[in-house]
């Protein structure tokens, strides 16, 4: 009988490794999530050079994991597929207050997970996303 090789697991760093947020409006979305994040999103046409255009999150570093809002014709904006869960900061409640602000409708409140985990807090956006928020706090 032969020996079935095995798999040696690979270490990475993060199992996500990107994310795309569909958007039917680009230019509204952007808005939104530079309000929300208090940040400056990228906009540029898609790399492979296919006419997408495209709004990307900044990073810390080339490893950090990051994504993009993205309108394409194949991609429909939506509440019941996938949830992103971004990084709230200290204390989600700052940048879910902001969505809020922002005229993001409320999915699920502020809920702790675990002390050890966290808490978490899920809105629909402005393009109607289901997106998720995490903080330790």
């Amino acid at each position: 009988m032969s020996a079935t090789p095995t798999a040696t697991p690979t270490a990475i760093a993060n199992v996500a490794v990107w994310f795309e947020i569909p958007v039917a409006d680009l230019a509204r979305a952007v808005r939104f999530y530079e309000t929300v994040f208090a940040v400056t999103l990228r906009q540029e046409g898609c790399p492979s050079g296919m006419a997408t255009p495209m709004a990307i999150f900044p990073a810390d570093d080339r490893n950090a994991v990051t994504g993009a809002l993205i309108q394409h014709e194949s991609c429909t904006p939506g509440a019941s597929g996938a949830t992103v869960y971004l990084n709230g900061g200290d204390d989600l409640s700052v940048p879910l207050a902001r969505a809020l602000e922002a005229g993001a409708t409320l999915a699920v409140p502020k809920t702790i997970i675990t002390p050890e985990i966290g808490w978490f807090a899920q809105f629909i956006d402005s393009e109607g996303n289901r997106i998720g928020l995490h903080s330790p706090h």
